[in-house]
C-alpha cells in the first residue's frame, strides 16, 4: 500500500481540487453543529440537522445541500473516518483549541489549503499579507486553470481560514499573527504526524507540528500537558522522544513501514 492510500484510509484528501473553492473552513457553522450532538452522531445524523431540521439557518434547501457537502469535504463528519474520530473525541476538551483544531483537519483533507500553508507560515509576525499574492501562489503551477474572479474567490476563502485560526488579523488587510496553540491542537498535530508514519522527534520536526510553533521547547511544554491530561503518553529523556496515544486504536504503522522497507 503506498503512503497515499494509507493516509487517504485515515481521512486525508489529495489531489488539486478542495472545499476552499467555495467556502471558508465555516468554522462557526461546525461549532453549532457539533454542540447540537454528542460524540455518537453518525454522518447522517449530521446531514438530517443540516438539511431536513435546518440547524444552520439556511434560506433554501440547496443552500442546506452545499452546506452538508462542504462541511463533509472538510471534516468526513463521520466517526468512521480516523482524522475525524480523534477531533471529534478532543473537539470539546478546551473551546480555544476548537478553531485551530478545525483548521488542523481542513488542512489535512483540503489540497487548496494545505497548499496554501507555504505562503502563510513563513510570513513574519506583522508581516501584512496582500490577497495577490494568495492568488499568484494558487495561479503558479497551472496560470490558465482559474479565472481572475475564481482566484479572487480563493484567496479570500484561503484568507478567512487562517484569520479564523488565528494566524492572520485584519478585514481589508491582512497581518500575520502568532496562533495560540494549545495542549490539543499538539497532541493532534502528532497524531497527523504519526498517520505520516513519524515517530520521535521527527514528529516535531513535521509540518503538523511547525504549523503550530517553530519554537521546539514550547512543542515540548505543550506535549507535557497532553501528557498529563491522557491525550498522548509522552517521554523524553535527552535526545530520545517517545510517543504514543493511549486511548485511541490505531494500526501500527512503523511496523508496515519497515516492512516495506525490506521489500
Amino acid at each position: 500500500m503506498s503512503t497515499e492510500q494509507q493516509l487517504t484510509l485515515f481521512g486525508f484528501k489529495f489531489g488539486k481540487n478542495g472545499a476552499h473553492s467555495a467556502r471558508s473552513m465555516m468554522i462557526e457553522e461546525l461549532k453549532e453543529l457539533l454542540f447540537a450532538r454528542d460524540e455518537s452522531a453518525s454522518k447522517q445524523d449530521y446531514e438530517d440537522d443540516i438539511i431536513n431540521f435546518n440547524l444552520l439557518h439556511k434560506p433554501t434547501e440547496k443552500s442546506r445541500t452545499l452546506t452538508f457537502r462542504h462541511l463533509v469535504d472538510l471534516y468526513g463528519m463521520s466517526m468512521d473516518i480516523p482524522l475525524f474520530n480523534v477531533f471529534r473525541q478532543w473537539w470539546e476538551l478546551t473551546e480555544d483549541a476548537q478553531p485551530m483544531l478545525a483548521l488542523q483537519l481542513a488542512v489535512a483533507r483540503d489540497p487548496i489549503l494545505r497548499n496554501s500553508a507555504s505562503v502563510i507560515l513563513p510570513l513574519q509576525l506583522g508581516e501584512h499579507l496582500p490577497r495577490e499574492t494568495v492568488e499568484q501562489h494558487l495561479a503558479k503551477d497551472d496560470p490558465e486553470r482559474f479565472s481572475a474572479a475564481s482566484l479572487k474567490s480563493f484567496a479570500q476563502n484561503i484568507n478567512g481560514t487562517w484569520t479564523q485560526a488565528g494566524y492572520l488579523e485584519g478585514k481589508a488587510k491582512k497581518y500575520r499573527i502568532q496562533p495560540k496553540a494549545s495542549y490539543v491542537n499538539l497532541a493532534y498535530a502528532l497524531f497527523l504526524a504519526y498517520c505520516h508514519g513519524l515517530t520521535g522527534q521527527r514528529m516535531f520536526d513535521s509540518f503538523w507540528c511547525q504549523m503550530l510553533s517553530q519554537d521546539k521547547e514550547h512543542l515540548f511544554d505543550l506535549a507535557h500537558r497532553a501528557s498529563l491530561r491522557g491525550l498522548i503518553n509522552f517521554k523524553q529523556v535527552s535526545d530520545i522522544i517517545e510517543v504514543t496515544f493511549p486511548n485511541i486504536e490505531l494500526p501500527d504503522l512503523t511496523q508496515s513501514k519497515q516492512e516495506e522497507d525490506k521489500e
